[in-house]
């Protein structure tokens, strides 16, 4: 198809910068080999034959950088392919204002800077681009480590003997010699009561035989 001849001249020869009129997302994606990919280009601008086309940059940015056609969606015929692309690999389909290009079983050939665009007249309006990066493996995410914590050590008091028999404290001590003492002069008391009444038994006994 001749037309595509111009289309990727006129996209070498055209000083690329971003524009608001076609925003697309996310600006960067990694992902694994084999994995499906979806890139978005949203048109803030309606036109009545809108035909939105697919680039993409193998090499970063420059003057000379060469920019790959792989597909444009047009509002009448649908997806139209790049003869050098793999037609099951890559489609292009409108959701409401958004245009979405679809790449499944990527590659890390695949990589690149992917824009999407729009033929004016007569300049060429890119969107921002989005690089994709196509892995092996993906990268993972380490865990924090953790600080360990350092044990604090706890100091304990020596523990009392375990004491054998009856605590004699001086309390203990006390209430017992002031037992023993009531005890000696209660006895005391009561030994000299009964000598009394022996010796008050034996006088009347004594007056009694006169």
């Amino acid at each position: 198809m001749r037309p595509r001849l111009w289309l990727l001249l006129a996209a070498q020869l055209a000083v690329l910068h971003g524009s608001s009129v076609l925003q697309q997302t996310p600006a960067y994606i990694k992902v694994q080999t084999n994995k499906m990919v979806m890139l978005s280009c949203e048109a803030k601008i309606s036109l009545s034959n809108m035909r939105i086309y697919w680039l993409r940059q193998r090499q970063a940015p420059s003057s000379d950088s060469h920019h790959e056609f792989l597909a444009l969606w047009d509002s009448a015929k649908g997806t139209i392919h790049s003869e050098e692309v793999e037609q099951e690999k890559v489609a292009v389909f409108r959701d409401a204002s958004r245009f979405i290009l679809n790449l499944t079983s990527v590659k890390p050939e695949d990589s690149g800077i992917y824009f999407c665009m729009i033929v004016g007249s007569p300049e060429l309006t890119f969107g921002k681009g989005t690089q994709l990066s196509v892995v092996d493996f993906l990268p993972t995410t380490a865990q924090p480590t953790k600080k360990s914590t350092p044990k604090r050590r706890v100091c304990r008091l020596p523990r009392p003997e375990t004491q054998k028999g009856p605590l004699c404290s001086p309390i203990t001590l006390g209430l017992l010699v002031a037992g023993v003492l009531v005890l000696l002069v209660s006895l005391g008391v009561a030994i000299h009561l009964c000598c009394r009444r022996r010796r008050a038994r034996l006088r009347f006994m004594k007056q009694f035989y006169k």
